[in-house]
């Protein structure tokens, strides 16, 4: 029976395929990037050279920032060596090629440290640093030299990102906000000259009513920035007289939101092209493309998604992805286009074992069109029966700013291996399909996500592709929100659910949330002074008497964004109410679960769970 399936693709399996990369940087001699251990719970930099790779990062430090919460750009080349942020204090080291000993370069208990950016005429590393006082969190950009001293470089902005400096390094670029924007909504892009000393001069700045992110230098000086302000994040260069000019590029979203620091999806070539991602119907491209005329050259065509690029004499590097395969480093070598893979997660699971995304486009609410992927069962040991239609689960992205994407996912190879179709959706309010498709969910987070989640159930079986009456739902952190709010709208629908530290009541997450995303529950619902009802509305701890399906909880006891006090009263509500819960607590997990045996547990309860409801 479909969605009992034997399998040898355990959940131990799925988590230890979880291996997945970071912070991919570049010199001339080598490659460096950041690989998450799933059996350690622990990240490492990592080194490739044409004689091997190698671990850097030894044991009692792990590579990771959390400025803003979320990351990113926590390693950098500096010459004979690289600097990174430990994950444990949050404190920029020194580390040499040559051996394994950390040199500590920061010693502020109260900072953190991200966006790494390496300033080679003044030996210095450029860093967002994130102060937190007892009463407000502040953001900067700074200067650390080779020794350990502080210097500020700007400051009264809410949040910075992406620093890059002039290939002569006389000018910096930076984006910055302001509250209650964010990145994606409206940001500014900075440009200064450096004085003598290594600071910003007067600063210009360019941006209204969009948002732009990774600015760069090309190897003539000019300016290149993404923006959308024409609807999709394109590529836009600035002239010498400050006008922009857009690139050649097809109208679509060359990045996704920028929630981590330093992102790189496109970069200046030498001999004026450039290296681009963009995506199409939620499939990732790259292309080497020329900056003046619209022709280019399709790279790596087997992968759907790219991210970190980087490139030296030798090509280009990136983090890429395929429905075979969740992670890979690659070398794509130029003008060839041939392709190498450095690094790749290793996957337990043989080819015809794999279920691959089929993209699925349907109609939902307001007569416009919803967006996700669709993975049929899969396991060449078992077959469905004529006329047998699968039981469906329904994957929720988090964000809710955010994506799913057409890679290789173990935990959805899980359930297909099992018999279980599974559709992953990319509702209204997701990335990579322009500023209009993502601007959808301002004002109407739990209302137009949950008519995509229903409308995509009516989709597919109208299709005949799943059995409607066996329909489960799981989400975590804003999909969690997504996956309580639609048993709330109709509960009926749906055999058992999962929200994994999903957020059931964002009046109590808009009042502990960090600064970060201080404003965005209010961009995603309303001013709770002005509109108190649609909290009241939306919150599935407040509408918990209209849920009747069985739900399972898992929930980290450290979590920071969604406190394990509000899943206690949701878990508390639903049983006051007589509906069958389940919850299960990590003493040691955060937002986001990390330990592989807590994650193994997860999707082993989740299964138990809607066996007893299949």
């Amino acid at each position: 029976m479909a969605g009992h399936w034997p399998s040898d693709f355990s959940a131990a399996d799925a988590v230890a395929a979880a291996t997945d990369y970071a912070d991919l940087i570049c010199d001339e001699q080598r490659v460096l990037w950041v690989e998450f251990f799933p059996g350690e719970g622990a990240s490492a930099a990592v080194e490739w050279t044409p004689r091997g790779t190698r671990r850097l990062t030894p044991a009692g430090y792990s590579v990771r920032s959390r400025v803003y919460e979320y990351g990113g750009g926590a390693l950098c080349l500096v010459g004979d060596g690289l600097v990174f942020v430990n994950e444990a204090d949050q404190q920029l080291y020194r580390q040499s090629f040559d051996d394994s000993i950390c040199t500590q370069l920061t010693c502020a208990a109260d900072c953190r440290y991200g966006g790494l950016l390496f300033d080679p005429l003044r030996q210095r590393v450029i860093a967002v640093e994130e102060q937190h006082h007892a009463s407000e969190v502040i953001h900067r950009l700074v200067a650390i030299d080779l020794h350990g001293q502080r210097q500020g470089l700007a400051e009264g902005a809410d949040f910075y990102n992406s620093p890059c400096l002039s290939p002569d390094g006389r000018q910096l670029a930076w984006i910055e906000w302001q509250r209650p924007a964010l990145p994606w909504t409206s940001s500014t892009l900075c440009r200064a000259e450096l004085d003598s000393h290594g600071l910003p001069g007067k600063v210009e700045r360019t941006g209204k009513d969009e948002s732009l992110q990774q600015p760069l230098f090309n190897d003539r000086g000019e300016l290149l920035c993404l923006t959308d302000s024409s609807g999709y994040w394109q590529p836009w260069r600035q002239a010498a007289d400050r006008t922009w000019q857009l690139l050649p590029s097809p109208a679509a979203d060359h990045a996704p939101a920028p929630w981590q620091l330093n992102p790189r999806h496109y970069l200046a070539l030498p001999d004026g092209c450039l290296a681009v991602g963009w995506s199409e119907q939620g499939y990732g491209r790259l292309a080497q493309r020329h900056s003046e005329r619209s022709e280019q050259q399709r790279l790596a065509e087997g992968y759907t998604r790219f991210r970190a690029l980087a490139h030296n004499r030798n090509g280009l590097f990136c983090l890429a992805g395929s429905p075979e395969c969740s992670a890979a480093v690659l070398h794509i070598a130029l003008p060839s286009g041939k392709v190498s893979v450095l690094a790749q997660a290793p996957s337990a699971l043989a080819p015809q074992d794999i279920s691959r995304p089929q993209a699925i486009c349907y109609p939902t609410g307001q007569q416009e069109i919803a967006h996700g992927f669709h993975y049929p069962p899969c396991n060449s040991k078992a077959v469905l029966a004529p006329g047998q239609r699968p039981p469906l689960v329904i994957f929720t992205h988090g964000g809710p700013t955010s994506a799913c994407y057409p890679v290789l996912d173990n935990r959805i190879q899980f359930w297909t291996q099992r018999g279980f179709a599974v559709a992953d959706l990319n509702y209204r309010g997701s990335v990579g399909f322009g500023r209009d498709y993502r601007q959808r969910l301002q004002g109407n987070w739990g209302v137009s996500d949950v008519e995509d989640v229903l409308a995509a159930i009516d989709h597919l079986a109208l299709r005949e592709l799943i059995d409607p009456d066996r329909v489960f739902i799981r989400g975590q952190s804003a999909g969690g929100f997504t996956t309580l709010n639609s048993l709330v709208s109709a509960s009926g629908r749906f055999r058992a659910a999962a929200s994994l530290y999903g957020v059931s009541d964002p009046l109590q997450l808009r009042a502990v949330t960090h600064k970060f995303e201080a404003d965005y529950i209010d961009w995603l619902i309303g001013d709770p002074r002005v509109q108190p009802e649609r909290y009241q509305q939306r919150s599935p701890l407040a509408q918990a008497a209209a849920i009747s399906t069985p739900v399972i909880f898992f929930q980290g006891m450290r979590d920071a964004v969604v406190l394990p006090a509000q899943t206690e009263q949701m878990v508390a509500a639903l049983e006051e109410n007589g509906v069958p819960v389940q919850y299960v607590s990590f003493d040691e997990e955060r937002h986001g679960f990390r330990q592989p045996g807590n994650l193994q547990q997860v999707l082993e309860s989740e299964l138990n769970f809607y066996h007893n409801y299949l």
